[in-house]
């Protein structure tokens, strides 16, 4: 097993609470693969720029400030980066952040 510090475990533990919640769970299983789950954007690419707010939010079903916040937790916790482009704000999964959160959780079981 990895020798983690104590850093490693405080992110870790923030990535597993951010995941915590069925919403925002569910968004970063859409964005895990964004050309599957969202039509294509006027602005950004789906892959390079990431997902409009506006996408997620239709596709949530949720008001956008509460789509905001659980987009804020998630960057939070380092599982998404933000863009903005024009007037929209575009999310992409830090990929290499949710393998390492897995990684971690696969060596302590």
């Amino acid at each position: 097993m990895n020798d983690y510090s104590g850093d490693a475990f405080v992110s870790s533990a923030r990535g597993l609470s951010a995941l915590a919640h069925e919403n925002r769970l569910r968004i970063v299983h859409w964005l895990s693969d964004p050309e599957r789950f969202f039509p294509p954007q006027v602005d950004g690419d789906l892959v390079k720029d990431g997902v409009c707010v506006s996408f997620i939010t239709y596709k949530i079903g949720l008001k956008q400030p509460t789509v905001t916040n659980h987009m804020k937790v998630l960057q939070e916790a380092g599982l998404v980066d933000s863009k903005k482009i024009k007037n929209w704000v575009f999310y992409k999964l830090r990929q290499d952040q949710v393998r390492q959160l897995v990684k971690m959780i696969d060596e302590i079981i």
